[in-house]
């Protein structure tokens, strides 16, 4: 059996760790255990999941559900290889989510999820995530993921409205977005300054304003530069980086699939196609 895990991802409480396996028919499965509470994207390939909750066959669009210190095992009796995006959580930071979500199942009953219609824009922004290497849009993608799956688990519940005092945080909280969109904004530290947990803050954010406060954020910073594109000769570089974009080749990418052209064709006048 031959697999790499790589973090790609972390933060007090959380890791993401992109798992790739190219295991197959004639390999012996063996026995793991979950360090913490794990949900794993499968992205690619299929394989067998056994653990006390039960078992299943994985693929892609499907969620791994470990419960902490849970024992497991993963085989590929029917084809080889496979590759997951793992979500790692202490089960402290899962129970924090689950309850400032409304409350509901920290403890999975079953091994698995199978490919769900509703789950899959959080599935895409997390691949998104993995192709970026965006520290914060993981953190967005660990908080939606892991409340979408303790909803999935637990008896449907009255949907919440904003109230005004909350929709006063948010609003200050889009407003410093604002101000400070070159800098390095994280849901941990604006729900903090909100006084809110990142699970309700994430939540509020979205209700109210209507995008995702990392959605938010790029929307500004790629407005921020577009008018300076159009506005001066400053290389594009220069510009990514004051916009608050680590590397140029996120940028472009960021750019482009916003206004369907490059960052230098719409400095030119260009149009997209």
């Amino acid at each position: 059996m031959a697999a790499t895990s790589t973090v790609i991802a972390e933060s007090p409480g959380w890791q993401v760790r992109d798992i790739i396996c190219d295991s197959g028919p004639g390999d012996k499965a063996f026995e793991e255990q979950h360090g913490g509470v794990s949900i794993a994207v499968v992205t690619r390939g299929s394989f067998q999941y056994r653990t006390r909750a039960g078992s299943a066959v994985l693929v892609p669009g499907s969620l791994l559900l470990g419960n902490a210190g849970a024992c497991f095992e993963c085989g590929h009796e029917h084809a080889p290889g496979d590759r997951c995006l793992a979500f790692h959580m202490t089960p402290q930071c899962f129970e924090d989510i689950v309850a400032a979500s409304g409350g509901g199942k920290t403890t999975f009953d079953r091994p698995a999820l199978p490919p769900l219609q509703e789950l899959t824009p959080i599935l895409a922004a997390a691949e998104a995530a993995r192709d970026s290497r965006d520290n914060g849009a993981f953190e967005e993608v660990m908080l939606r993921l892991s409340a979408a799956v303790a909803a999935l688990l637990t008896p449907s519940r009255r949907r919440q409205v904003p109230s005004i005092r909350d929709e006063r945080r948010v609003t200050l909280a889009a407003r410093r977005i604002e101000a400070d969109a070159d800098t390095k904004l994280t849901i941990a530290a604006l729900a903090r300054d909100a006084a809110m947990s990142p699970f309700h803050f994430l939540r509020t954010f979205r209700q109210v304003i209507g995008v995702t406060p990392h959605q938010y954020i790029l929307r500004t910073r790629l407005n921020r530069a577009a008018l300076r594109l159009r506005g001066g000769d400053e290389p594009v570089a220069m510009i990514a980086y004051d916009a608050g974009f680590n590397d140029l080749s996120t940028f472009n990418r960021r750019f482009r699939r916003l206004m369907g052209i490059t960052p230098s064709d719409y400095r030119s006048g260009g149009r997209a196609a």
